[in-house]
């Protein structure tokens, strides 16, 4: 299936290097979006590897079954990386994976193609499902959602400081009719926000939060990443890219507690070892301005990686 909206892999040869060990091991890209970091981390692999990829996207999905026909080491799964332990146990794999990486966010092509709903850019139908045939839709979601949960999503999940004042708008606007496109919604933001960023569309925040919201994002990060841990073998590598603060703040605060290993009274006269640490610490990396400059995308993403002890 070939679509044309491209995507351009943020970080694809960092991450791929980061979690690439036993060249004959098995491998997780837990996004597939459209294939960049599985199909290199291919190319480096032998005949014996495995790489099992999961997305949520059906259109991710069909590009996947795709490169299933072509490549016998590769399969994808249709779930959320937040089912991870349920999919790998059923094959036997817990505790057998050699890397595990994942690119989250929403990817270049569900943002590009208006009919998604992702973008405020073009107008669309305000869906935002990564996966269009579960759940509610922004446009349903917004139907149900108090004025006082709406402005607390804005808030949490997309800093917007005019918050209160944006939710109130938004619902003020329902009780004249339901709001069913994304130019429709970018414009009640845009009016009912008083102080617009430089360079930055006053509907940005509050899409982000929709979003978020709507996909259940940061639920799914903090339910993936402990199975994440469990699913490698000893030695095996994490690598995860995070496209803004929440998701590199969730990634951040689990790597260190897992670094740190077991909550104990810190005068306790016991080496570092003994607390049980589950992880070493392999550093983060940001886009290089090469990067940046080909995919101005790439300008917020930011690569933390982890190594199982």
């Amino acid at each position: 299936m070939n679509s044309p909206f491209v995507h351009q892999s943020v970080l694809l040869h960092e991450t791929v290097d980061a979690i690439v060990g036993d060249t004959n091991g098995i491998y997780i890209d837990a996004t597939f979006g459209r294939g960049g970091h599985s199909r290199l981390l291919l190319s480096k692999l032998s005949a014996q590897a495995r790489v099992l990829a999961f997305d949520k996207d059906p259109e991710a999905i069909a590009v996947g079954q795709q490169l299933m026909a072509e490549d016998a080491r590769f399969t994808i799964i249709h779930d959320s990386f937040a089912s991870l332990e349920n999919q790998l146990s059923q094959q036997q794999l817990m505790g057998k994976i050699d890397g595990v990486m994942a690119d989250l966010g929403v990817s270049s092509p569900q943002l590009d193609d208006a009919s998604r709903g992702f973008s405020f850019m073009n107008d669309g139908p305000l869906d935002m499902r990564m996966n269009p045939n579960q759940g509610q839709s922004a446009a349903e979601w917004l139907q149900t959602v108090s004025e006082s949960e709406l402005a607390d999503v804005f808030f949490q999940y997309g800093e917007e400081r005019h918050s209160r004042r944006i939710a109130k708008a938004i619902k003020k606007a329902l009780e004249q009719q339901p709001i069913t496109s994304t130019k429709v919604l970018a414009e009640i933001i845009a009016t009912a926000h008083p102080a617009w960023e430089r360079h930055k569309h006053p509907a940005t925040r509050c899409f982000q939060a929709i979003r978020i919201a709507v996909n259940q994002e940061l639920d799914d990060i903090k339910h993936f990443l402990p199975q994440a841990i469990e699913a490698l073998k000893p030695q095996g590598k994490l690598a995860v890219i995070s496209f803004h603060s929440l998701e590199d703040r969730l990634i951040k605060q689990f790597l260190q507690k897992q670094a740190r290993g077991d909550d104990l009274p810190r005068d306790l006269p016991i080496r570092n070892s003994e607390l049980n640490p589950q992880v070493k610490l392999l550093g983060k990396t940001a886009a290089s301005h090469e990067e940046v400059s080909a995919n101005p995308r790439a300008r917020s993403a930011y690569l933390r990686k982890a190594q199982k002890l």
